[in-house]
């Protein structure tokens, strides 16, 4: 027990001091929003879609991709079932008409790239979370770039019109378009070069400290002072840190699937607000500053959550 509690407390320092530096170089000068920007689109445009594409073709066989994918079912049916829970919270504590939308989506969608990736790296390894990260991350980002933004832009000024061709041009977005060419690749049993591997290898690496530095980024920009909690917030952190994973623990507990895919889909599920929420909030004229503290209030918080959350999983069958 001593041992998981300081194997996980390890991991979220190893995560911590990344986001530090992010922090520290930004109050020095290095960062400001442009950067910040930028390191997003490398990120989500280039090093995500390589790690992808280079970790499915790496870690993943014929017979273990089939076997796989149908555990999508489970984050489907645990961000639903939170999707109505949401709507009964937000009626319960009289959230404000103009963030209700965006109340229901950041409480049932996880930041599983910035944070939830290098998490489960740090806390199981690359070669034995990955795959179950990727499944859970298809679910998570189809569910959020279609109803997700759906009630955020319910939110915004004027009226909401349903765009297909925007709205698939978000769910198949560059790291998934990365994550289904490595699935095609298993699929067809197809070997790329030795040396493309090498440079997907490469570039996909810069994925977790690239995220991790964005995050700190992020904090930097945040007044300390609008940190509050209200009635809103404390929904939220009810939603991101026991709701959500008491309902994947539920779901998965009782299943035959692999240990390891248990704890990464609870731990998942946990994970704070979207950092798209703040931006998808002020493209549609929702309360983006209402979403960038929550992005903040929840980053800061699993730091605390994911180590508690370890010691928990340890239990499981």
């Amino acid at each position: 027990m001593l041992l998981l509690f300081a194997r996980s407390v390890a991991g979220v320092v190893e995560i911590l001091i990344m986001i530090a530096l992010g922090y520290l170089l930004t109050n020095l000068g290095w960062f400001n929003e442009s950067a910040s920007k930028l390191i997003a689109r490398l990120v989500t445009q280039v090093a995500l879609p390589a790690y992808m594409a280079y970790t499915i073709t790496s870690k993943f066989s014929f017979k273990t991709l089939v076997g796989t994918l149908p555990d999508l079912r489970f984050p489907v049916l645990s961000m639903m079932i939170l999707f109505v829970v949401s709507i009964i919270v937000a009626k319960f504590l009289h959230i404000d008409k103009r963030q209700k939308g965006l109340f229901e989506s950041m409480f049932f969608n996880s930041n599983t790239v910035f944070v939830g990736l290098p998490v489960n790296v740090a806390l199981f390894g690359a070669a034995k979370s990955l795959p179950y990260v990727l499944v859970y991350y298809m679910a998570n980002t189809t569910i959020f770039w279609t109803l997700g933004v759906y009630l955020i832009q319910r939110d915004g000024e004027g009226e909401y019109r349903f765009s297909l061709l925007q709205t698939l041009k978000k769910v198949f977005s560059p790291p998934l378009l990365g994550f289904m060419v490595g699935v095609v690749l298993v699929l067809l049993k197809i070997q790329l070069p030795k040396f493309i591997m090498a440079d997907l290898n490469y570039i996909g690496g810069l994925t977790v400290p690239l995220s991790m530095i964005f995050i700190g980024i992020a904090v930097a920009g945040v007044d300390l002072h609008d940190l509050t909690l209200d009635r809103a917030s404390l929904g939220i952190l009810s939603g991101r840190f026991i709701l959500a994973p008491a309902l994947m623990a539920l779901l998965v507990i009782p299943t035959s699937m692999p240990i390891m895919m248990k704890q990464v889909f609870i731990v998942q599920s946990a994970m704070p607000v979207m950092t798209n929420a703040p931006v998808v909030s002020k493209l549609y004229g929702a309360d983006s500053s209402f979403a960038a503290v929550m992005v903040t209030e929840t980053t800061l918080l699993s730091l605390i959550v994911i180590p508690i959350l370890m010691m928990l999983l340890n239990g499981i069958p």
